[in-house]
């Protein structure tokens, strides 16, 4: 067999001690491939096989955001993770720096609970994480590693609607400006907690120019960003959830998850997306 070399020799181990149903893909019963596929890991990580292949043979240099999509795709520890980095010619990100890593633990909960729809941000609110579910339900998000959306980038857009992470426009039921408001004082807290942070930095100077943004962050509140009811304006129908908090102790993340109350025509339209969704991957990933 050929020497992949460190890099890719890790990859490849990492990825075939996984199984399909590890990182919540249904399968058919007579799969023979050991661990997940090249075609399976791209997906996840969202870059091309040949990307994926030429990672493993050490024809591509990763960049930090690869690496990101990388260690949540293959499930990795923080010590993993940091030697994944290492492997690459990259610095492990640093201690006091805002991460977007997901506990592995964490990840197997949104694998478990991979028919609600559950999306991960870091403490700036960077998107990093979500479910096939809420990926249908609010649109999936582009250019994954290249940028991810930022909540509170997107929710200063000027409209008060949240189009970024995909296509279908995205409003906070009951009292917008609160939310909003709330929303800042979360990252107020987030420069406490990291203040020599350069991408929090950078994003409190670009949306410094907002000028609503800036006559809040001038009041220099500092709170946990609440629960709220979220009002999708979806294909198959306007849609009003739920979207509440959950907290993982030694994890700095906001994890969402969205749901309706059973019987209602919200519940019916989340239910008919979570089946066609299923049915879609099914297909997809079946062989």
């Amino acid at each position: 067999m050929r020497d992949l070399g460190p890099l890719g020799g890790a990859l490849r181990a990492w990825r075939e001690r996984l199984t399909p149903a590890d990182v919540g893909m249904i399968t058919g019963p007579d799969r023979r491939t050991p661990g997940l596929r090249r075609e399976e890991l791209a997906a996840l990580a969202d870059v091309s096989v040949d990307y994926v292949v030429r990672l493993e043979q050490g024809r591509a240099r990763p960049s930090r955001a690869v690496l990101g999509a990388l260690t949540r795709a293959l499930l990795l520890s923080k010590d993993e993770r940091d030697h994944l980095f290492r492997l690459a010619g990259q610095e492990p990100p640093a201690a006091d720096m805002i991460s977007d890593y997901i506990p592995a633990g964490v990840q197997r909960l949104m694998v478990r609970l991979g028919d609600i729809a559950i999306a991960v941000f870091s403490a700036d609110w960077t998107l990093v994480s979500w479910s096939p579910l809420w990926g249908a339900l609010m649109g999936f998000p582009s250019a994954r590693t290249q940028e991810l959306p930022n909540l509170i980038r997107m929710t200063f857009r000027g409209d008060g609607v949240a189009h970024g992470f995909g296509d279908y426009p995205i409003r906070t039921v009951g009292d917008p400006a609160q939310d909003r408001a709330d929303l800042v004082a979360d990252l107020r807290a987030a420069t406490g907690r990291y203040p020599h942070d350069p991408r929090l930095a950078s994003l409190i100077d670009e949306l410094l120019l907002n000028e609503e943004f800036a006559a809040i962050w001038k009041l220099g509140a500092v709170a946990r960003h609440e629960s709220v009811r979220k009002h999708v304006s979806h294909p198959l129908g306007e849609i009003v959830l739920d979207c509440d908090a959950i907290t993982v102790p030694g994890a700095d993340l906001h994890i969402l998850v969205y749901t309706a109350a059973e019987g209602t025509a919200d519940a019916q339209l989340l239910e008919f997306l979570r089946v066609t969704r299923d049915s879609s991957i099914a297909d997809r990933n079946r062989g």
